[in-house]
């Protein structure tokens, strides 16, 4: 409910009681749990009943934050500041993340630790670079290009680019995730194979979590879109996808130059 409704003399928002932080703690419990489960060959219901309470809570904490914005008026200029601030600082402990997997490839890439002669190990085969990595990193750098004329469309306030430019970003996500489910079925070697492929999976794993998360961030915007719901002065929740988006292509940077090229 707006500050108005209460008569608070400030600007900031107090939001009301609501049940998606701890559903979603638990919902990402679950994911992991189930996640584990299934590296250890075990069946993956714990895992797809895990991504089903997340993909829940996504559904209705979004439309608890869109509600507070589009209809309560509650996002001030004040209110906007701390959610693109948070956003901020949600990407930066995400850097963080991927980070450390790469200071474990580089660590043993390096010859770092100790009974690691050869990189990759004997017996590993890489992943060719210039195949599907390369394809893949061709469609992510062009969904940026489409993101950021998204977000053109949206502060010149034209609508209809604004959905077809979100389209053509989404499409090529998903075209990024089948190819790089398809990767997979190629490699030559398993999760459970040594250093190389748990360090391998782990970072290009999690990527394409994070490809999948940004498209359903940018999914809920093309709806948003269609309903006439961004502005050229009103689209926190839009712009906060389009930043993650773009940390998303950049980590892909990261990751075809060290991982598949350096480190093939």
């Amino acid at each position: 409910m707006s500050n108005a409704r209460h008569g608070a003399m400030h600007p900031y928002h107090l939001v009301r009681p609501s049940p998606w932080p701890i559903f979603g703690s638990v919902s990402a419990l679950v994911m992991a749990l189930g996640a584990l489960n299934y590296m250890h060959e075990k069946q993956p219901w714990l895992l797809a009943a895990g991504l089903g309470m997340v993909l829940f809570t996504m559904s209705g904490w979004w439309r608890q934050v869109i509600r507070e914005g589009a209809v309560d008026r509650a996002h001030t200029p004040e209110v906007r500041r701390g959610l693109r601030l948070g956003m901020a600082l949600f990407i930066a402990s995400e850097v963080m993340f991927f980070v450390g997997f790469f200071w474990a490839f580089f660590h043993n890439g390096l010859l770092v630790s100790p009974g690691v002669k050869q990189w990759p190990p004997p017996g590993i085969q890489p992943l060719h670079p210039w195949g599907i990595p390369f394809l893949n990193t061709g469609i992510l750098m062009g969904s940026g290009v489409t993101c950021l004329l998204a977000h053109h469309a949206v502060r010149r306030s034209d609508p209809g680019a604004t959905v077809r430019q979100l389209l053509a970003t989404i499409a090529l996500g998903i075209i990024f995730l089948t190819l790089q489910g398809v990767e997979y079925g190629h490699a030559l070697f398993k999760f459970t194979d040594g250093i190389y492929p748990s360090v391998f999976y782990m970072a290009t794993g999690f990527h394409g979590f994070h490809v999948f998360v940004g498209v359903c961030f940018l999914a809920v915007n093309l709806v948003r879109a269609r309903a006439s719901q961004l502005s050229p002065t009103h689209h926190i929740g839009f712009e906060a996808a389009v930043w993650y988006w773009h940390f998303v292509d950049g980590v892909w940077v990261f990751l075809f130059v060290w991982v598949y090229w350096w480190g093939g």
